[in-house]
Formats: structure tokens, C-alpha cells, sequence
């Protein structure tokens, strides 16, 4: 059995492959508890020359880990950061979780490490031929200070569908809760304070085994990483203007526009940049054949509202398929509202009563104006038009812990 040693305020860590000394957060020695680390794995308190069995292993993967024994049952400090001053940037925290898997072969044995840069080969499969998939979620501090998660496994599943698209193997729906729970539980005092914002996981599942011709890479990593995020409309709502573009495309049938990899991120850039620089919000795409179908914004779904019937692009293998945007559409049924999952046509823009977006980082943004052919058309300038205020409230309040959860959607961590 391999043995790690705390001494004062550190583990060192027995992998080969991490810093000889980890940082730990703030916990209190009486009630240490942590669990993200493989079962083989003993953890022993060390003080004043003497050893206690304060730690004690516990598999992420196991049915039976209790994610809760990885923090103490003492309040944990938050970070010592201007809370009101964050916005969406990255910020860096204390622990990632890191996951290594051969090509044909299953994940296992998960640790956190101290937050920090990553070693790869320049021949990685990530470098070279983009095999690579990101997830994105929230974890929200409760005013009791609990924390909430809001459907981890529905990321779990959507890596999934993308790993066997790229050719990947991918940690099980279990691994994957377990391991987002283990590094939002270890970098607990970077969640914000209630209503002071979130914080924002991100999952990379990566090739980082080295190939030189166009093949699967032989070796994968599967990475989570967080930062904490402001409200994202903390100085009040400000309705993004967008302009769709008819020339450059996001996504083509039979390609890889309905999964989130990597590189349907970087094909954006280039019509966001042109865009912005002309002071639009984003960019709206339509289909790649007809030229007339609305599928998304660079990062977000996108919803029409007309005599309060909510109409969004069907899912049909170009569009990925949001989360928020499944939450949304939920949400939206269960309060009577006619919700159609369809091609929708861009003309459809100019005569809507509501045009909003939906994603992980947003939540529901509204849209104050749509530019389609030199033509702009203005709709709610002022914030929220009335379906999409509703629909805001009803959904942010349930991943805050406002009201019941109904749907059976948040996973609490304490």
C-alpha cells in the first residue's frame, strides 16, 4: 500500500507524475477528511511528531464514497478575493483532478493535484489533430452554505456521446459526478458567497498520447479545472446584438457540430472577431445547405417567441444540444408554454415578440437586436422581454437553492 504524509499544511503526493508537495486548503486537522484519491492510497496526519489515521482514502468510484467526508465538518474560509469585482475570466484555485486511460482501456485511479501547468508531448494527439472535448457546469453556494451542483450527469453523458464520436474513451456517468464533486469539494472556499456569483467547472477530456500520423491517440487524460464567475449580469441586464451570418458556417451535416469538441469552438473566431469589430454581441448562424435555418450562437442555443410560443432549432446532429437549453425547454413545459422543437426559418426574426440565447455561462440572455442582411430588427432594448424574464427566474433560482427542486436536477455537496 502506498503511504502519503501530511506534514503541516501539505501532502506529499506518491505520484510520479505530480509535485512532491500539494498545498491543502484550509480544513481543520481535527475533522480532515478527503476522498478523491484511489483506494490504495493511505493518507496520515502528521503533528508534532505524532501519526494519526485523520485520512483515509476513498475511492471516487466506489458506490459507496462519501463525497462529503473530503471536506471538515468546520467552515471552510472563502478565498481571499474581491468577490464583488468578479466577472467571467479565468481565476486561478487550488486543485485539478487529473485521469489517464490507455487507448482501448477504461479510467481509473483519479487523483487531485495542485492547480498548475501540464506537461505534453509537442506529437500529443490533442496538438496535433485536435482530439479533444470540454464540458462546462456550475457549482452554486446556498446561503446555509451548502453547495449545489446543477446535472453534472447530463455532462457526463453529453462527454460520452462525444468521446465515441472522436474516438475516445470516456470516464464512466459515476466517475465523471464523483471526480466534479472530489475538485469542487477540495476548492471549496473559491465558491462564491450567495448571489455573488458561481463556480464554473471545466472537464477536458484530451489525447495527450504522442502519434505523428492521423490515427486515435494511444493514451487520453481526462482533466477538471475551476475558476470562480460573477453574476453574469450583476450591473443589470444588457440585451446582446446579434448579426447572422450567411457566408461562414459553424457546423455541416455529418460533422462533429453536434458534440462539444474542441475545434467547433476555434471555427467561430473568425465571424465573432469580424462581428465585434463592427460592435456586434455575437454571431447568429443559419445551416450550411439551405442557408436559411437558424442553428446557434458561437457558444449559445437560441429561442423565438411569438403569441407566446417558444420555437427552437431542432437537434439534428449541427447543434449542440445545451443543457440549459434541455433545462429551458423543461422548465418552460411544465409552466403551460407551447414549446416547438423545429427548423426554424430566419424570416421568423423579424415579426418575433422575443428572441433569447441559452447557455452554461448566461443561463438565458436577452437578445435587444438581430442585424440579418443589412436589415436590423430591435426587440426587448430595455432587459428581459416578459417569457424570457420568467423563465430566467424560474431556472436561476432553482440552481441557487431558491425554491424546491421539482425536477430532481441539483446534487448538493454537504
Amino acid at each position: 500500500m502506498e503511504t502519503a504524509t501530511l506534514h503541516q499544511n501539505y501532502l506529499l503526493s506518491p505520484s510520479p507524475n505530480s509535485s512532491s508537495l500539494l498545498p491543502l486548503p484550509s480544513f481543520s486537522h481535527r475533522s480532515l477528511h478527503f476522498s478523491p484519491f484511489p483506494s490504495s492510497l493511505s493518507l496520515k496526519l502528521v503533528k508534532g511528531g505524532l501519526s494519526s489515521n485523520a485520512l483515509q482514502a476513498v475511492s471516487p468510484f466506489r458506490p459507496d464514497a462519501a463525497v462529503s467526508d473530503i471536506c471538515s465538518s468546520e467552515t471552510t474560509e472563502l478565498a481571499d478575493i474581491d468577490w464583488d469585482s468578479l466577472g467571467f475570466a479565468y481565476v486561478p484555485t487550488d486543485y485539478m483532478y487529473t485521469m489517464k486511460c490507455a487507448r482501448g482501456g477504461i479510467f481509473s485511479k483519479g487523483e487531485l493535484q495542485r492547480f498548475g501547468n501540464i506537461e505534453l508531448n509537442p506529437s500529443a494527439g490533442v496538438l496535433n489533430y485536435g482530439q479533444g472535448l470540454f464540458e462546462g457546469l456550475k457549482a452554486y453556494r446556498k446561503e446555509d452554505g451548502n453547495i449545489l451542483l446543477f446535472r453534472p450527469e447530463e455532462n457526463a453523458l453529453r462527454m460520452k456521446i462525444g468521446a465515441e464520436r472522436m474516438c475516445m474513451p470516456s470516464p464512466t456517468v459515476e466517475q465523471f459526478v464523483e471526480a466534479v464533486k472530489a475538485t469542487v469539494l477540495a476548492n471549496k472556499r473559491w465558491v462564491p458567497p450567495p448571489g455573488k456569483g458561481s463556480l464554473y467547472i471545466r472537464p477536458l477530456l484530451i489525447g495527450t498520447g504522442a502519434v505523428l500520423g492521423v490515427a486515435p491517440a494511444p493514451e487520453y487524460t481526462f482533466l477538471i479545472y475551476v475558476s470562480p464567475v460573477g453574476n453574469y449580469f450583476k450591473e443589470g441586464v444588457a440585451p446582446i446584438n446579434l448579426i447572422v451570418e450567411h457566408e461562414l458556417h459553424r457546423a455541416t451535416p455529418g460533422g462533429t457540430g453536434g458534440v462539444k469538441t474542441i475545434g467547433n469552438y476555434a471555427a467561430v473566431l473568425k465571424a465573432q472577431s469580424i462581428a465585434k469589430a463592427k460592435g456586434y454581441s455575437d454571431v447568429l448562424y443559419l445551416d450550411c445547405v439551405h442557408k436559411k435555418y437558424l442553428e446557434e450562437v458561437s457558444s449559445c442555443n437560441i429561442f423565438v417567441v411569438k403569441d407566446n410560443v417558444i420555437s427552437t432549432p431542432a437537434i439534428k446532429g449541427t447543434i449542440l444540444p445545451g443543457i440549459t437549453r434541455k433545462s429551458v425547454i423543461d422548465v418552460a413545459r411544465s409552466q403551460g408554454f407551447q414549446v416547438e422543437e423545429r427548423l426554424v426559418v430566419v424570416d421568423e426574426l423579424l415579426d418575433a415578440d422575443e428572441v433569447f440565447c441559452t447557455g452554461t455561462a448566461v443561463v438565458v440572455s436577452p437578445v435587444g437586436s438581430i442585424t440579418y442582411k443589412g436589415k436590423r430588427v430591435s426587440y426587448e432594448e430595455g432587459g428581459f422581454g416578459a417569457v424570457s424574464q420568467q423563465l430566467y427566474t424560474a431556472l436561476t433560482r432553482l440552481q441557487m437553492g431558491l425554491t424546491e427542486d421539482k425536477m430532481n436536477w441539483t446534487v448538493g455537496l454537504n
